[in-house]
């Protein structure tokens, strides 16, 4: 059995979602299909999530919420006048917006995953229309009771009762259409996955019925060993390991969501990143292991919005339980971490920027003066995290020095530099505004073409 899910282009509008029919007739083997909600048609359109939201803003201030809720309608009626199939489920998804808007909105947040959602699983019911209208035995399948999540505020995850309720998908003679994104408590009330979220679902269909491959359908023809809006040509990537897509989606690579890999990595259910556009090319193969190849490094990628607490005290590392409650007053103040790198009489914690307020800066900053008696602490903003991954780079001596080399020929200075347990990966703190000199520069180093002497 084959789970697939198509994000927002593939499904962006009525000649998108034929592509998609046409690759889920092509091979019968395909019986999960997971849908996210219509995304952008061309360069400057809006996603129907956005319109969403905009819909949610215009309820939660007493705004024009007729007016917006009849542009997604609008977007909707568009495609089903298009695919020509019965404008009723028209109806049936501007009754549903309507129920939406109405709901209780004293916890704003979850209002707002209420509407949200509705692009998806509006999308979900259209596309089953469209597959049993040309032919192509389909059934909308809803979340409701089946995909189990855990309680708000903590971050969405799955609970182990999702995977049991989901297990006999697929086993009929229909094709399952299940809309990505969301799911709802045992208490039965929606909330949504983080960005990507349609691929999580997608993930956890797969491993739900025990998938043998999951496919997931882009708008690219594989996964690139750096962003193209960057680097120029860069090279395609065949084949990857779980850890090493893991680590390229954590610090920007948005094909794939970094949470997306786990429920199919705890069961080696191989991953397919494909083009719905182009569904002969081969694509990128996401595996648990691979053959390594001459090339030590796989891929490099970036991502802005950082910044470092850095804290200095003289015999730091004598110290019992110093980091211990370092990390402490930063979790009191709800921030996760992301690295911390150290050294003998130093320690810098690397944070997402958004995380961090003026107030919990300041708070953060005098109670490891006061608590911890510091010599220095301060934070410093505006960073960007470059990594390079590979399986190849344990096995690869004098990587580092090619790689600070190369930084160092674009005069950039590097802040920090960590490199994970797993030896897989090799991260570097850098300025912002250097990210995308560093990144090529990298990439010619790592990935210019060997000539034969």
């Amino acid at each position: 059995m084959i789970v697939c899910k198509f994000g927002g282009t593939s499904v962006a509008n009525a000649e998108q979602i034929k592509k998609v029919a046409n690759i889920v007739k092509s091979n019968p083997e395909r019986k999960i299909v997971a849908v996210s909600a219509p995304g952008k048609r061309f360069g400057d359109d809006i996603k129907v999530t956005d319109l969403l939201i905009e819909l949610a803003d215009a309820a939660l201030t007493n705004g024009d919420v007729s007016g917006k809720l009849q542009v997604v309608v609008d977007r909707f009626k568009e495609i089903t006048e298009e695919l020509g199939i019965d404008d009723s489920i028209c109806d049936v998804i501007e009754k549903d917006l309507q129920e939406r808007v109405a709901l209780d909105k004293t916890n704003e947040f979850l209002f707002i995953d209420n509407i949200k959602a509705s692009g998806e699983d509006n999308n979900a019911k259209l596309i089953a229309e469209y597959f049993n209208a040309i032919g192509l035995r389909a059934k909308y399948v809803s979340p409701k009771d089946k995909l189990i999540l855990n309680d708000y505020p903590e971050r969405t995850i799955a609970l182990p009762e999702a995977y049991e309720n989901l297990k006999d998908l697929g086993k009929g003679d229909e094709v399952i259409v299940f809309p990505g994104f969301f799911g709802y408590t045992r208490e039965g009330i929606l909330r949504t996955f983080d960005r990507g979220g349609s691929d999580i679902t997608g993930s956890i269909l797969a491993a739900a019925v025990k998938a043998d491959l999951y496919e997931n359908f882009t708008d690219v023809d594989c996964v690139f060993s750096a962003n193209p809006k960057v680097v120029s040509n860069p090279v395609g990537i065949s084949e990857i390991t779980y850890r090493e897509m893991r680590e390229l989606s954590y610090s920007g690579f948005t094909v794939f969501h970094d949470e997306a890999l786990m429920p199919v990595y705890k069961l080696g259910i191989p991953v397919t990143v494909k083009n719905t556009n182009n569904p002969s090319a081969p694509g990128t193969k996401i595996v648990p292991t691979r053959a390594l190849t001459g090339r030590p490094v796989t891929g490099i990628s970036a991502d802005s919005g950082f910044s470092i607490l850095y804290v200095s005290k003289y015999l730091m590392n004598r110290e019992i339980g110093f980091g211990r409650k370092l990390l402490q007053i930063i979790e009191e103040e709800n921030i996760s971490y992301e690295h911390t790198p150290s050294g003998l009489d130093d320690i810098s914690v690397v944070i997402r920027s958004k995380q961090i307020t003026d107030e919990a800066e300041d708070r953060i900053v005098k109670r490891v003066k006061e608590e911890l008696h510091a010599d220095d602490v301060y934070f410093r903003h505006g960073l960007s995290l470059i990594v390079i991954v590979g399986e190849g780079m344990r096995n690869n001596t004098g990587l580092a020095a090619r790689a600070t080399s190369a930084i160092s020929r674009t005069g950039a200075n590097i802040e920090m530099i960590n490199q994970g347990s797993s030896e897989v990966s090799l991260v570097f703190g850098v300025l912002q505004q250097t990210e995308n000199q560093i990144l090529r520069a990298l990439y010619d180093e790592f990935f210019a073409p060997i000539t034969v002497g």
